[in-house]
């Protein structure tokens, strides 16, 4: 059974870790695991811990824009499709402020990414569907989309070269 991560510092982001499952293959298919309490939440500050999960199903073209807060780390991944996940960071003072981290992850490249507080998250669906997942860890009580920030996909202070120019987008990801 695959229980094993590979761990790394994200070299673009501060505080960005990148985890990378081991994978059990046979003539059924493959096994992966998503969570390992001791090994992921390692990463997290003192007496922290993760406190609920949310999958977000979108289909080919969507880009979900840059969205954070201040307290949140957020564990995802795409458990079915294709996304191109790009993290930016939002934190001023940060040694890495303004700066951005893109992976695909897909069946043949099954990443997961930790996201600190302030750097915000947003990927591309490049696949006919995609499955997303969130894994959230936070103080107190969740802060959800009215206490969020939000940044522009295309943010000209960031110059990410995302594979799409006209994306579907949700009114609050259009501004």
């Amino acid at each position: 059974m695959s229980i094993e991560f590979d761990i790394q510092e994200s070299t673009k982001v501060k505080g960005v870790y990148i985890l990378e499952p081991s994978i059990s293959e046979d003539l059924r298919g493959n096994i992966w695991t998503s969570f390992l309490k001791d090994k992921v939440e390692q990463l997290l500050p003192d007496d922290l811990y993760f406190k609920h999960d949310k999958f977000s199903e979108s289909r080919y073209n969507v880009l979900r824009g840059f969205h954070g807060d201040s307290k949140s780390w957020k564990l995802v991944t795409c458990v079915f499709g294709e996304v191109h996940q790009v993290v930016a960071d939002f934190r001023e003072g940060s040694p890495t402020f303004m700066k951005w981290e893109k992976l695909l992850i897909n069946k043949s490249n099954q990443l997961l990414m930790l996201i600190p507080p302030g750097v915000g998250n947003a990927y591309y669906v490049s696949s006919p569907q995609a499955v997303y997942h969130y894994k959230l860890a936070y103080t107190g009580e969740y802060l959800d989309a009215n206490n969020q920030f939000t940044r522009s996909w295309d943010h000209k202070g960031l110059n990410i070269d995302w594979p799409v120019k006209k994306p579907i987008l949700s009114s609050r990801d259009s501004l």
